[in-house]
């Protein structure tokens, strides 16, 4: 999949394309079935499908410009993570246009006119039934389909996508997220809830209390979810493996307001090394959430409750999985070290 920033790109003023607009946030079973209809719409038209969404989030900014940050939405899922699940539906192409306070005050009209007629030469227009654009929020459905004819697209309207009888929406994968239910945000999503990203090098607190992490930076403030989490890891090795996981700001040794997903494997592939983790592109499943964060009192009380967790977690993995990861010191055929249990 191309992806643009912005609409100014030479490669998008050669193609007419099929367009979607929309924030994506989670990429949940509704935006994935609006997907499929654009894509094979856009195969119809013999055209490019295209997502133009927005990053910061538009609630996100007009937030920081009321000075109450505090009202914009916790997000679902970085950039990056939107980009790859957009990616895995098909689509060709996908232009990330910057909010601020130039597209927020741009006309209905004005959008039309810039956007998608000179920036992407739109054919196939395809909107959710709740969709609204320009200053305002004053264009809507009716707007796009009055312009149409004279702007030269064709425009559709996605009606609401539920699931037993839910309306799935970014809300409701949120109002999941938030609430813990790991299970209903997965039902909501069409896949387990995951964030990856590159291992990055901590200040090894983790290794110095016997559980080394692997960190994966969250790049918004408030993530929907935080706590401690089961989890399953993707990309240290073939295979997933077991772990748990902290999300959220770290209260009891940092307060930064830096939010980080540490990791901790309950298996080791030996033949990674000490540091054989770091630099890989990871996916990391949240499956199950253990409790919310806590700040402890002393860094021997948070050993302790890294070995709840831990303990908490294997025996998750028991009821789930059929076994449990072994301890430290037995032999698997994979050649990977237990962390002590």
């Amino acid at each position: 999949m191309q992806v643009f920033r912005g609409v100014g790109h030479p490669a998008l003023a050669e193609r007419a394309h099929a367009v979607t607009i929309g924030n994506f946030d989670g990429v949940h079973r509704g935006h994935q079935a609006m997907l499929a209809l654009l894509t094979n719409e856009a195969r119809h038209r013999g055209v490019p499908s295209c997502v133009l969404t927005f990053e910061p989030h538009p609630r996100d900014f007009f937030a920081r410009r009321a000075g109450k940050a505090g009202l914009a939405p916790p997000r679902v899922a970085t950039l990056r993570d939107k980009l790859a699940e957009i990616e895995r539906c098909g689509v060709e192409r996908t232009v990330v246009m910057r909010f601020d306070a130039a597209l927020a005050a741009m006309s209905p009209q004005g959008f039309i006119d810039e956007v998608l007629v000179r920036g992407l030469h739109a054919r196939y227009l395809l909107v959710g039934d709740d969709f609204t654009f320009g200053a305002r929020r004053a264009g809507n459905y009716g707007t796009l389909d009055a312009a149409g004819p004279t702007a030269g697209f064709d425009v559709a309207r996605m009606m609401s996508y539920e699931v037993h009888g839910l309306r799935v929406s970014s809300s409701a994968v949120r109002d999941a997220l938030g609430a813990g239910d790991m299970a209903q945000a997965a039902a909501l999503l069409g896949r387990p809830y995951a964030i990856s990203g590159r291992a990055q090098h901590g200040r090894k607190l983790g290794r110095e209390l016997g559980f080394r992490t692997l960190n994966l930076r969250f790049g918004h403030a408030r993530p929907a979810a935080s706590g401690i989490f089961v989890v399953r890891v993707h990309g240290l090795v073939e295979r997933p493996l077991p772990g748990v996981a902290s999300l959220g700001v770290r209260p009891t040794v940092e307060d930064a307001g830096r939010v980080l997903l540490e990791v901790h494997c309950l298996e080791w592939p030996a033949a990674l090394g000490t540091d054989g983790g770091y630099g890989r592109l990871l996916r990391v499943e949240l499956l199950h959430k253990l409790h919310d964060e806590l700040r402890y009192e002393s860094l021997a009380a948070l050993r302790a409750g890294i070995e709840a967790d831990t303990q908490q977690a294997r025996a998750w993995w028991r009821r789930h999985d059929g076994a449990a990861p072994a301890p430290h010191g037995d032999a698997t055929s994979d050649g990977a070290d237990k962390i002590p249990s």
